[in-house]
Order: C-alpha cells, then structure tokens, then sequence
C-alpha cells in the first residue's frame, strides 16, 4: 500500500510529464499506472515511438528499459540527448545489464533503478528527477536570455562607441550587473516554485526556501554596491577594508554562478588584503566569466600567501588565445574573442586589480587554456 505522503495527487495543471518506453506490456502499464496518480504519463513500447513524442512534446522525465528490440537504451539514450539535452533520464535494469546501466550513467542517464523497481523508491526517484529537468530548464532559460542581452549589448556598443568617461562607465556597469541580476530572477522563480509546493509536501522544502531565499538576498546586495560604487566614482575615492580575498572568490562561485563544480577553488583557506569586497568580486565574476564561455570545463582558482602578498592563479582549459590575440587583450581595447562578448572584462579587471595596489598578468595558448595571475599586497590577520 502506498503511504499517505506517496498517494497525494497533484492538481492537473502541476503534473510533470513522464515517458515510459519498455517493449513488454506489463511491465511497461505497471510503471504507467503507478505514477499516474501524480504525474502526466505516455507510454511507448520502441525506441523509434518515443523518440517520436520527444521531438513533439515535452517531457520532465523518461523512463526507459536498456533491453528493447530494434534499438537499445543505450543507442535510444545517445539520440534522445540530441533532442533534449535537459529532460532527466531514468534506466531500468536487469539483474543481467547492470554493467550496461553503469555504461548509461557515463552516456548521459541520470539515474538507473532494478528492474521491477520498488513503488516508493521509483515515484520518489521521478519526482527528484522531474524536479532537477524543471530547474535545468529555468537556468538554460536564463543563460539563454543573458546571452541575448549581451549579444543587443555588444551591437550597441559596435553601433556607438562611448566617447567619454560616463559612456563607458554606463557600459561596465550594465556588463557587471548582467549576471547578478539574472541571479536573481533564477531564484526568485526557485523561492516561487518552492513556496507554491510547500504546503502540499515535503517539510524539508522550508530548508531550500531559506537557501534560496539568502542567495537572492546575497546578489541583490551586490548590484546595490555596485550600482552605488559607481554613482559615488566621481565625488570620492573607495574606502578600503580588511577582507578575506579566498573567501570573496567562494562568494562569487555560490552567488554568482550557482556553486559551479566546474569552478574550484584551492590553496589556502584564508588571505587578508585591504580593499573592496564588492570591487574584488567584479575581477573574479568577470575571469570565471571568461573562462567558462572560453569552453572550459574546469576553472581553478588557487591562492598562495607569500611574504607580503597574495597570490592568485586562475587558469582554465578552454579555447585559450593566440600570441596576437594575446597581445592585444594583454595591451587594452575592447578585445573579445567570444562571439558574443563586449571585451569588456578583461579591462575591468586590470583597472580594479591596479587600483587594490595589485599586478595583472594574462598566459594563454590556443588549445591550452588560459593563465590569469593576480597579486595583491597581504596584510596580517590582527
């Protein structure tokens, strides 16, 4: 008997939709009428028919048996993830296939269950896997309307060229506000989403509802203080404190770029420098920046403490530059090598390191990444 929690419909308009491909029919309608109390569900008994719904409808999660005739799970995961890269996969396994489900998982699969799966252990598998295609899809959203936004920024700028101090100062205040604040629309849909399901489920959706809640909070206050940094450039000079530079760089990894694992951050756990938080932040959200839309899949950021200074090493494995296009970002000008970058950042980077009393130093080779090191004068705890 399924327990209270397990049984509890969702309305019609909320229900995720849910795939079940599986060449036998009991197997296949037993998946089926399980779920179907609280979620959408199709069923397809090949391969071939339910990648002939994929490309018609779209669905939160697919649940797919590795041995069917035809085409396997294997072969049917590989095309299914040309036409939706986002919906969350789920293989069903024989006792004799397992070695070929663990292969499913390096393919793309997001999780594999025992064939016959247990009740509770498959709807509480959908409903964490439909939930985590739900928020890939919110972010992929996002970061397509960013890149639009700095695509008609880029255009602008090509169209007319700032001529004096303000102009420019405008363009990099809109560059650097342009993450915090799709940030900020991303978990303000989470808090929504989490709100809107708390009262009908789990009483752990309250923990997530804070976290999310902080994070906002957290990337709200940052385009404060930038907004307010530049409107006050003009009338005085920024006042600088003792800050923990390692930690900065973790704030703008969880903020910033929602805890990224493809961005790490190593070597010590703690460097004190005089400056300005908010201004530090703006050199490691723009580097990461660049080197994750540079193709990168891993970004290490690594800090030494050496007799009076730090030292910072971000290096990446993307695209990296050629010795020309090296020269250039290393010479100034508004030099981007993304197809949809302003080159911006690097500029900014090299004004903000320069004024913390600091070096800024850029290596890069084409197929090899690219090298940012930075050192800033070190302080002693008190």
């Amino acid at each position: 008997m399924l327990t209270p929690e397990i049984a509890a419909p969702k309305t019609e308009i909320e229900k995720a939709r849910v795939l079940v491909v599986d060449d036998e029919y009991g197997p296949r309608e037993s998946v089926a009428f399980t779920l179907a109390t609280e979620f959408s569900v199709d069923t397809a008994d090949r391969a071939s028919e339910a990648l002939k719904l994929l490309k018609t409808r779209s669905y939160e999660a697919v649940i797919m048996d590795i041995r069917m005739p035809e085409m396997d799970g294997i072969r049917a995961l590989e095309e299914l993830r040309k036409i939706d890269p986002d919906v969350s996969v789920i293989m069903l396994t024989g006792y004799g296939t397992l070695l070929t489900a663990q292969q499913a998982m390096i393919g793309g699969a997001n999780q594999y269950l025992r064939k016959p799966p247990d009740i509770d252990e498959l709807i509480s598998s959908v409903r964490k896997q439909t939930e985590a295609s739900r928020l890939r899809r919110r972010q992929a959203k996002i970061v397509a309307s960013a890149h639009e936004l700095n695509e008609a920024l880029s255009k602008e700028i090509k169209a007319n060229e700032p001529q004096i101090w303000q102009g420019r100062a405008s363009v990099e205040l809109v560059h650097d506000l342009n993450n915090p604040l799709t940030v900020i629309v991303g978990y303000s849909t989470l808090v929504g989403d989490e709100a809107r399901g708390l009262s009908a489920k789990v009483p752990d959706g309250t923990k997530n509802l804070i976290q999310y809640a902080e994070m906002v909070e957290k990337a709200a206050e940052y385009c404060h203080h930038l907004s307010e940094n530049w409107r006050m450039s003009s009338k005085k000079t920024k006042e600088f404190t003792q800050t923990d530079i390692v930690q900065i760089a973790r704030e703008v990894r969880q903020v910033i770029f929602f805890g990224n694992t493809i961005i790490n951050v190593t070597g010590v756990e703690s460097a004190l420098v005089l400056g300005s938080k908010y201004e530090l932040m703006r050199v490691f959200q723009n580097v990461f920046k660049n080197s994750i839309e540079a193709g990168g899949n891993r970004v290490t950021a690594n800090f030494t403490a050496k007799e009076g200074a730090v030292e910072v090493v971000i290096s990446d494995n993307g695209a990296g530059m050629t010795e020309e296009q090296l020269q250039r970002a290393v010479n100034g000008g508004n030099y981007t090598s993304k197809a949809t970058g302003t080159g911006l950042g690097l500029n900014i980077c090299r004004h903000l390191v320069a004024a913390h009393g600091g070096t800024f130093e850029i290596k890069s080779a084409p197929g090899k990444g690219t090298t940012v090191s930075l050192t800033f004068p070190a302080i002693k705890s008190a």
